[in-house]
């Protein structure tokens, strides 16, 4: 099965709570994204995510962390098409030094992991 993965800053206006850290639906967000591609790539359709089964919340992200989230689909069924998620931390900032300094995380950290179902419609799906 095919993995998509994609990566981006987390920036002040993701930032919902005190000590400018971002709400985990921003973590369900990019899943949707990677989910979204996924199913292009499977049907040549965007589809519909249908429920998430489990979500796990594991570490805090902070405005400036970057951010790479990767899912892959694990069973597909006639119209529905099993998937699972996972968010690293992978660059952190580093006000300590200066405004502008980052460090790449040598092990990234695992921020969220989550499982979930999506949805194409037979007479939506384009087999590739």
């Amino acid at each position: 099965m095919s993995k998509v993965m994609i990566r981006m800053r987390m920036s002040m206006h993701d930032a919902h709570y005190g000590g400018n850290l971002v709400d985990g639906a921003k973590m369900l967000n990019l899943f949707g994204d990677v989910a979204t591609e996924l199913l292009i790539r499977q049907d040549g359709d965007e589809g519909l995510f249908a429920a998430y089964d489990s979500v796990e919340f594991l570490a805090p992200v902070y405005a400036g962390d970057f951010i790479e989230a990767v899912g892959e689909i694990t069973h597909v069924g006639n119209s529905s098409r099993k998937m699972t998620f996972e968010a690293r931390k992978v660059i952190v900032p580093r006000p300590d030094i200066n405004d502008s300094a980052c460090d790449v995380l040598e092990e990234p950290i695992v921020v969220c992991r989550a499982t979930g179902t999506c949805v194409v419609p037979k007479d939506k799906q384009r087999s590739k």
